[in-house]
C-alpha cells in the first residue's frame, strides 16, 4: 500500500493517460525505484533541478523492466544526496510563523518533507493539501503561489502525486514549493484583485495571447541579459506591472464550466509552445514553454477529485493560465505559426497517423523524461479538446495532435541524436 513514505504502484492505477495492460513487473520496479530515490536524494539534484517524473511518466507509457532500470541507472549519478534531518525544526514548522520563516531554503527540504510525511500520516494527503495549499490563510496563498513557481515543477510533482495516489509525492511536492523562492506571488495576488474588480471583460486564453503580443511595450520588454529565469525585471518593470496585469485578469473562469476551461488552457499550452517557431530555423518547443504542456495533463485530473471543492479547482486553473500568459511574454511573445504544425512532414512516415508508434520512441529514449512527459501530455490533450475542436478558442484540433507529438518526437534530435533512427 502507498503510504506517506513509501510508493507503491499496481497495475489497476488509472492515470489520466496510459497505455492499456500495465504489467504488474514494471508496477513493482518502479515502486523499488522510486521508494529508493524518496528516501535517498533530495528533490533538487542542483540549483534548479529534480528527479522523479521520468519513472511514472514511463511506467504510464508501458516501458518495460529493462528500460525502467536503464532510465533510473542514467539520472541517478547526478543526483543530490538528502541531507540529515533536525527534529526541532520538524517540531518547529508545525507553527505558522516557524513555517513561513524558513521558506525558500533549500537547506530546509528534508525537514519539509519529513514535516509533512507527519501531517500526511495524521491527517492523509487530501486534507494535507487543503489546509497547506486552498486554505487561504498567508501560509496557503503562498504555497500555493509556489506551486506555480520554478518552471511549474512543484504543481507537475503535486500532479504526480495525486494522479498516481502516492502520498509520498504529494508530501514531495508540498516540501520542493516550500523550498522555491516566490518568483510571481505578487503576481498572483496583484491579479486577482483586479479580476475580481471586473474591470477588463473576460476572454479566451487565445486572445489574451494576441493581445499581449499586439502590445509593443510588453512584447520587447524581455532580454537575454535579464537576470531571472522568468524575465521578471523585463514583463513587470520595462514592460509594465499594470499591463501584464490588466490582460491576465482577463482570464476568469466560470466555475459552472471547468471541463471546458481545463481542455482550453490545454490547448492555448499546446497552441503558443508548438506554433512558436523560427523558420527556416529547425523546430524545437521552447524549454519554457515545453512545460506549461507537459503540466497540463494534470488539471484534467485535479478537477476529478472530489476533495477538491470547485472554488479551489477554478483558482488552480486561473493561476495555471495567468502562469502561462507570464511564460509566454517572458520569451517575447513571439507569433505563433501555425502553418508550422499543420504542414510539419514527420522525419519517419510510419508514425504520422499512429500514436503508438510516437509513445514507443518516446518511452525509450534515454533523456531525463522531457521528451516522454511531453508526447504523454499532447496525446492526453488530443483526448480532452476534442468535444470542444469547433470552438475559435481551440486553435489546435484534428490530426495537429499527431503533428505535435511527432515534432516532440523531433525534440530528439536536440540530444545529439541522428534524427534518421527516429
Amino acid at each position: 500500500m502507498a503510504t506517506e513514505s513509501k510508493i507503491h504502484l499496481t497495475p489497476s492505477v488509472q492515470p489520466e493517460f496510459a497505455v492499456a495492460n500495465l504489467s504488474a513487473e514494471t508496477a513493482e520496479l518502479a515502486s523499488k525505484i522510486l521508494s529508493e530515490n524518496h528516501e535517498k536524494f533530495h528533490i533538487f539534484f542542483n540549483d534548479a533541478g529534480f528527479h522523479i517524473h521520468h519513472i511514472l511518466t514511463s511506467f504510464a507509457l508501458g516501458a518495460g523492466p529493462e528500460t525502467m532500470q536503464k532510465h533510473y541507472d542514467n539520472n541517478t549519478n547526478y543526483q543530490r544526496p538528502n541531507s540529515s534531518v533536525d527534529d526541532k525544526v520538524v517540531q518547529d514548522l508545525g507553527d505558522p510563523t516557524s513555517f513561513l520563516q524558513k521558506l525558500c531554503d533549500p537547506r530546509y527540504y528534508y525537514d519539509y518533507l519529513v514535516f509533512f510525511q507527519k501531517e500526511i500520516a495524521e491527517k492523509g494527503y487530501e486534507e494535507v493539501v487543503n489546509e497547506y495549499v486552498f486554505k487561504g490563510d498567508e501560509r496557503a496563498n503562498i504555497m500555493l503561489g509556489r506551486m506555480f513557481a520554478g518552471l511549474l515543477h512543484p504543481i507537475i510533482h503535486l500532479g504526480f502525486g495525486i494522479e498516481f495516489k502516492q502520498p509520498a509525492v504529494v508530501a514531495e511536492a508540498l516540501a520542493q514549493a516550500a523550498i522555491h523562492p516566490n518568483e510571481l506571488d505578487q503576481y498572483f495576488i496583484e491579479v486577482q484583485e483586479k479580476a475580481k474588480q471586473k474591470q477588463y471583460p473576460s476572454d479566451s486564453l487565445v486572445n489574451i495571447l494576441d493581445k499581449i503580443r499586439a502590445d509593443e511595450k510588453l512584447k520587447g520588454a524581455t532580454s537575454f541579459d535579464d537576470a531571472s529565469s522568468l524575465s521578471l525585471e523585463g514583463v513587470l518593470v520595462r514592460g509594465g506591472k499594470d499591463e501584464m496585469i490588466k490582460y491576465a485578469s482577463q482570464w476568469r473562469i466560470d466555475p459552472d464550466q471547468l471541463e471546458e476551461a481545463t481542455a482550453e488552457t490545454t490547448n492555448a499550452a499546446a497552441y503558443f509552445a508548438g506554433a512558436s517557431q523560427h523558420p527556416p530555423k529547425q523546430v524545437k518547443f521552447d524549454f519554457f514553454y515545453m512545460h506549461s504542456v507537459t503540466c497540463s495533463i494534470f488539471f484534467s485530473s485535479f478537477i476529478k477529485q472530489s476533495w477538491i471543492s470547485t472554488a479551489n479547482k477554478t483558482k488552480l486553473l486561473e493561476y495555471k493560465g495567468r502562469t502561462d500568459l507570464f511564460l509566454y511574454t517572458s520569451r517575447g511573445a513571439p507569433q505563433p505559426l501555425l502553418d508550422e504544425i499543420t504542414q510539419y512532414v514527420p522525419k519517419q512516415p510510419s508514425s504520422a497517423s499512429d500514436w503508438n508508434l510516437i509513445i514507443e520512441r518516446a518511452k525509450v529514449f534515454e533523456d531525463d523524461g522531457h521528451a516522454a512527459k511531453l508526447v504523454r501530455a499532447l496525446a492526453n490533450a488530443e483526448r480532452i479538446c476534442a468535444p470542444w475542436e469547433k470552438s475559435e478558442k481551440f486553435r489546435i484540433k484534428g490530426d495537429m495532435w499527431l503533428k505535435l507529438g511527432n515534432m516532440g518526437i523531433y525534440l530528439l534530435h536536440l540530444f545529439n541524436i541522428p534524427i534518421r533512427d527516429f
